[in-house]
C-alpha cells in the first residue's frame, strides 16, 4: 500500500482507515509525530498535522463528507477541468470519484521515496465518465510525508486514447490561517493575472504583496516555482513549490460569497485561503502515449525568515 525508507517500522508508517461513511483513507505517519490522512475519496489529502498535531489545512464545519460530493477542504485534484470553464461540472469530476490504491505504480525520480511515508494511488475512466469527456487515461497520484513534515504531490496523468486530448489541472489548496486580514502572499509581484471576478480581464498585480480586504479570485500567469503565505499572527509561514505547473490560483470568497454556499460557514472566510498550484491558462496537450507529471510540495516553517530565505531553501525543490 504504502511504503517507508528510514529504519523505523513500515508498518507505524502508513495504514488504512474508515471515515464515518466507511470509505478508506491512507493515514501517513513521519517518526516525530507529523501527519497526513489521504482519502480514496477523490484522492484528496484531508489533512495534514505538524509535529505539534496543529491542522495546517482548512475544512470547512460544514463541509458534506458523502460521495459523489466532494468536501469543502483539504486538497482537491481539480482534473479535468479546472473552474467552470468547459463542459463538466466544476473543477472536473477526480475529485468526486473512488480512487484504488496502487500496488505497482511505475518508478518515480529516485529520490521520491527516500525519508518519506507515502502512498500511490490511482484513477481510470469509467464508462460514465467516458460518455462525458470520451477520453481514456491513467492518473497515478503519489502523498507522500516527509521526516520534516513537509507534504508532496505528485500527479501523472498518461495519455491511453487513440488520440490527443487536453485538459487543465489544479491542486486545490485550502490552507487554515488565523486571519485572513493579517496573511499576505509573497512571491506573485509584478504578474499578470486573470480576474475571475471580472469575466477573466487581463490585469497586473501592483502590489508589494497580496494582502485580503475583499473576495478575492485570480490565476496568476506564468507564475514562479516558489510562493509564501505568511500568516503573521500564528508566525507561520507555507512555502509552496510546484513543478509542471505554470499558474497559481488564489481564492477567498469573503463575506457575502461565503452566506451563498450551503457547504461553507458564513464566517469561515476569516480562517482559510486557498492558494493552487494550476495549469489553467494553457491546456495541457497530451498525445497518445505521453504523460505529464504535476509535482506539489508544502512546507510549514516558522515566519522568521524572510521571503529570498525560503526561496534559497527551496533551491533543492
Amino acid at each position: 500500500m504504502g511504503h517507508y525508507a528510514t529504519v523505523w517500522d513500515q508498518k507505524e508508517a502508513s495504514e488504512i482507515i474508515k471515515d464515518w461513511n466507511g470509505v478508506d483513507q491512507v493515514l501517513l505517519r513521519n517518526p516525530h509525530g507529523a501527519s497526513a490522512k489521504i482519502s480514496l475519496h477523490g484522492g484528496q489529502v484531508v489533512s495534514w498535522r505538524n509535529e505539534q498535531g496543529e491542522e495546517l489545512l482548512f475544512t470547512s464545519n460544514k463541509a458534506l463528507f458523502k460521495p459523489p460530493k466532494s468536501m469543502r477542504g483539504g486538497i482537491q485534484i481539480c482534473y479535468p477541468q479546472f473552474g467552470d470553464c468547459g463542459l463538466l461540472d466544476q473543477h472536473g469530476f477526480a475529485r468526486n470519484k473512488i480512487w484504488v490504491i496502487d500496488e505497482n505504480p511505475p518508478p518515480l525520480y529516485s529520490n521520491e521515496s527516500t525519508g518519506k511515508s507515502f502512498v500511490d494511488l490511482l484513477l481510470k475512466p469509467s464508462e460514465d465518465d467516458l460518455k462525458l469527456w470520451p477520453h481514456s487515461f491513467e492518473f497515478r497520484l503519489r502523498v507522500s510525508l516527509a521526516v520534516d513534515g513537509d507534504l508532496t504531490l505528485v500527479s501523472r496523468i498518461r495519455n491511453i486514447n487513440g488520440k490527443p486530448f487536453s485538459f487543465s489541472f489544479a491542486y486545490h489548496t485550502y490552507l487554515s490561517v488565523s486571519d485572513i486580514s493579517e496573511v499576505r502572499i509573497e512571491g506573485l509581484e509584478t504578474l499578470d493575472y486573470l480576474d475571475n471576478l471580472s469575466k477573466r480581464e487581463l490585469l497586473t498585480e501592483q502590489g508589494d504583496a497580496i494582502t485580503f480586504e475583499s473576495e478575492m479570485d485570480r490565476t496568476y500567469l506564468r507564475s514562479p516555482t516558489v510562493v509564501a503565505v505568511l500568516d503573521h499572527e500564528r508566525k507561520r509561514t507555507y512555502v509552496i513549490g510546484k513543478e509542471g505547473l505554470p499558474d497559481t490560483v488564489v481564492w477567498n470568497p469573503w463575506e457575502k460569497k461565503s452566506k451563498t454556499m450551503a457547504d461553507f460557514g458564513d464566517d469561515e472566510y476569516k480562517t482559510m485561503l486557498c492558494v493552487d498550484g494550476a495549469a489553467v491558462e494553457r491546456p495541457i496537450t497530451l498525445k497518445p502515449g505521453e504523460e505529464w507529471t504535476g509535482r506539489l510540495m508544502l512546507t510549514a516553517v516558522k515566519s522568521s525568515f524572510c521571503f529570498d530565505q525560503l526561496e534559497l531553501q527551496s533551491k533543492g525543490f
